[in-house]
């Protein structure tokens, strides 16, 4: 738990826009270690792509965020009105709505590193050349 400073620091933060990539910067790193994590992952049907992301993600989750994670999975296929509520447009996507700053992931999550980084869960080393892109 961050104590009350941090915490009203935080509050302060979320009722104003971020302005600025330094801001943002300093947003991501407020987040404490403890935090939890609400993620849901859109796939197209029982496809070998959408059971690598599905497969990929939940790995992640359990080292990284054992206990502190929401992991939903949504087929487009069987639930359109939720892709379309997100304007989800490729699939798989991933959506990281808390902790805050929410962020989008697009592929199958094959780059451990990049979905890390990408996920704010540390400093990651993955090459250039990836399956996925951060919206």
């Amino acid at each position: 738990m961050p104590p009350k400073q941090t915490k009203a620091k935080l509050k302060r933060r979320r009722q104003k826009p971020v302005d600025s990539a330094s801001e943002f910067e300093e947003l991501l790193k407020e987040v404490p270690p403890s935090a939890h994590y609400s993620l849901r992952l859109y796939v197209t049907g029982n496809t070998p792509r959408s059971a690598q992301a599905i497969e990929n993600i939940r790995g992640l989750c359990e080292e990284y965020l054992s206990g502190r994670y929401e992991l939903e999975v949504v087929d487009i296929y069987q639930q359109p009105g939720k892709a379309v509520d997100e304007q989800i447009i490729a699939a798989p996507t991933l959506i990281k709505s808390l902790p805050k700053p929410p962020k989008r992931l697009i592929g199958d999550l094959s780059d451990r590193n990049k979905v890390i980084i990408g996920l704010n869960l540390g400093d990651g080393q993955g090459d250039r050349d990836t399956k996925w892109s951060v919206v």
